[in-house]
């Protein structure tokens, strides 16, 4: 079925990139999973080709398209399983923060070298006692001069081995009430003192994934690395959400197509009864609906990311979108 939010530039697009993954991308998958991380070599290749930062500015070397590039992106690399590559964390979720927030010197040093593929970012907020409620984290950073002093530990950090440069969200006024108002959020450059990175997790699923711990250790970095304004941090990563969450739906739906395509694939090898099991008129009401719940959820997914592109607010809508496909995907 032709998707008519794409155009003929973006699909032109969408075949250079399936044809660079399979050279580049797809002979390294096994290996990766094996692993537990992707290498760096193929980061510098996705950037060296354009398909990191698609939908930056071109004044950074980014591509200057829209989120749609983005997006063919995250579903190419979720089609082919291709879960080591946290291209979205860092095109989709990381380079937005630098873009928005960061500095003329933080945009014209790390957002570029992170188009071309030279510096991997991550962003770090979970912490050992803390998940999903930011007010509650305790990560410092106590400015002293014409530096921060940060102090603290996070967990579940993605791209926390490979990456040159992480966001980190820290408290910078413990005292603020509402509590959030105290966050803030500051860049580390990786080979700072202080900066330790911890174990590799092992991971019951993505097992390709780099996902880490992270320690700062009285880690000092320039009070020009704190991004945008101190104790808005919780703003920032508040306002940020509605991309970060439609990622996520377009990289489920795709892994849910491909599910699809892979269980049909099976049941027409599979036999019983001196028959394929796809002949069994059970397995096809099975496939059926499916392929409905599939298409149902494409359709959606394709909505919001039409309404994101002219600009428009979709906060619930996207949550709805997460929901659905992330609970698709694991009855898949």
């Amino acid at each position: 079925m032709k998707r008519e939010i794409f155009s003929e530039e973006h699909e032109l697009f969408r075949a250079a990139f399936r044809r660079f993954a399979k050279s580049h991308v797809e002979p390294k998958i096994a290996e990766w999973n094996a692993c537990g991380q992707s290498d760096k070599a193929t980061w510098s290749a996705m950037g060296e080709a354009g398909y990191l930062g698609a939908a930056m500015p071109e004044r950074y070397g980014g591509g200057g398209g829209d989120f749609l590039f983005q997006a063919i992106v995250i579903e190419e690399l979720a089609s082919m399983r291709a879960h080591a590559l946290q291209t979205s964390l860092h095109s989709d979720i990381c380079m937005p923060y630098l873009l928005h927030y960061g500095s003329d010197a933080h945009k014209e040093d790390f957002l570029r070298r992170a188009i071309a593929g030279e510096l991997l970012v991550a962003i770090a907020m979970t912490e050992p006692g803390t998940g999903s409620d930011l007010a509650g984290i305790t990560t410092r950073a106590v400015r002293d001069g014409d530096e921060y002093v940060l102090t603290g530990q996070k967990t579940f950090i993605s791209n926390g081995q490979n990456c040159g440069l992480v966001i980190v969200v820290v408290k910078t006024d413990p005292s603020a009430q509402p509590a959030h108002r105290g966050i803030s959020l500051i860049l580390v450059e990786t080979d700072r003192p202080g900066f330790e990175r911890g174990r590799r997790l092992d991971k019951l699923g993505l097992r390709g994934q780099d996902t880490s711990e992270l320690f700062f250790n009285d880690c000092r970095v320039p009070a020009t690395n704190l991004l945008g304004e101190e104790g808005k941090g919780f703003r920032y990563l508040m306002t940020q959400l509605q991309q970060e969450r439609l990622v996520i739906g377009i990289g489920s739906i795709a892994s849910c197509r491909r599910s699809l395509t892979d269980t049909i694939e099976y049941v027409k090898q599979r036999k019983a009864f001196g028959r394929s099991i796809a002949s069994f008129q059970n397995t096809q009401f099975k496939l059926a609906e499916l392929a409905t719940e599939v298409e149902i959820g494409q359709a959606f997914v394709d909505r919001l990311l039409a309404a994101h592109v002219r600009g428009e607010e979709l906060v619930q809508e996207v949550s709805m979108a997460k929901y659905w496909t992330t609970e698709l995907q694991k009855r898949l």
